[in-house]
C-alpha cells in the first residue's frame, strides 16, 4: 500500500532532482532502525533463556542438596521441588493467559513458603553449616532465580520502538514507490519484493520478542533435563 501510495505520487509530480538522495536517506534509516530493534530483541531473547538455565540449574543443585536432610524433611523437600518444576512445564506446554500466569506464580510462591518453613524446622533440630547451610544457599539461588525469570520474560521491546520501525518501514516504501513513479520506471516487483523482505525482518524481531507465543521460543530442555532427573531422586 505504502508503495502504491508513494508511486501514484510519484507520477503526478514527475521529476524530481533530490528524489533518489532522499529514497537512499529513508532506506539507510531503515537499515539502522532494523539493525538497532534486531540486537534489542536478541539480546532480551539471549536473557530468557540464560534466566532459564539458571533456573533449572538452581533447582537441580538444591534437589541434590535436599538428599543430605534428614528424613523425613528431605522426601518432603524433594516432592515440594517436583512440584516446582512441574508448574514451570504445564505453563511452557501452551500458550499462558495472564491470569494463568499470576495462579502459577502464586502457587510457586506457595511452594516457596513451604520449602523455608521446612528448612527452619531442620535447622531447629539440627543447624550443621554443610548439609543444612548449603541447602538454604542452594534455595535462595532458587528463589532469587524465579524472579530473574520473570523479568526476562517481561523484558520486551519497548512498543514505542516497535511503532518507530513500523513507520519508519511504511515511509521507506512510500518513497521508494514515489521515486519510481518520479522517474517513469518499472517498479513493482522491486518495490514488492523490498517490501516483503522488509515485513520478514519486522515479523522476525517481533517473533523473537514474544517469548510466549510465536515461531522461535526458548528451548525448555533444561527444565525438562531438570524434571527427569528430580524423578529419579
Amino acid at each position: 500500500m505504502a508503495g502504491e501510495a508513494g508511486h501514484h505520487f510519484g507520477v503526478r509530480a514527475g521529476g524530481e532532482a533530490n528524489i533518489s538522495t532522499l529514497e537512499a536517506a529513508m532506506l539507510g534509516l531503515l537499515a539502522l532502525m532494523i539493525g538497532f530493534t534486531f540486537a534489542m530483541a536478541l539480546t532480551r531473547f539471549d536473557e530468557r533463556r540464560a534466566a532459564l538455565l539458571d533456573e533449572a540449574n538452581s533447582i537441580g543443585t538444591a534437589a541434590l542438596r535436599a538428599r543430605l536432610l534428614p528424613a523425613p524433611h528431605d522426601a518432603e523437600s524433594l516432592k515440594l521441588l517436583r512440584n516446582y518444576v512441574q508448574i514451570r512445564l504445564e505453563l511452557t506446554s501452551h500458550v499462558p493467559t495472564a491470569a494463568e500466569t499470576q495462579v502459577a506464580i502464586a502457587r510457586s510462591n506457595k511452594i516457596q513458603e513451604a520449602l523455608w518453613s521446612d528448612v527452619k524446622l531442620v535447622m531447629e533440630k539440627n543447624n550443621a553449616v554443610v548439609p543444612t547451610g548449603l541447602y538454604i544457599q542452594a534455595l535462595n539461588e532458587t528463589f532469587d532465580n524465579q524472579e530473574k525469570r520473570l523479568t526476562a520474560l517481561r523484558n520486551r521491546v519497548p512498543n514505542i520502538v516497535i511503532l518507530a520501525l513500523y513507520s519508519i518501514s511504511i515511509v521507506a516504501l512510500g518513497f521508494s514507490g514515489y521515486a519510481s513513479g518520479a522517474a517513469e520506471r518499472r517498479w513493482r516487483l522491486p518495490v514488492y519484493i523490498m517490501g516483503l523482505l522488509i515485513a520478514a525482518v519486522v515479523l522476525l524481531i517481533q517473533d523473537l520478542d514474544r517469548p510466549d507465543a510465536g515461531l522461535i521460543s526458548v528451548s525448555q530442555q533444561p527444565m525438562v533435563d531438570t524434571a527427569n532427573a528430580l524423578a529419579t531422586y
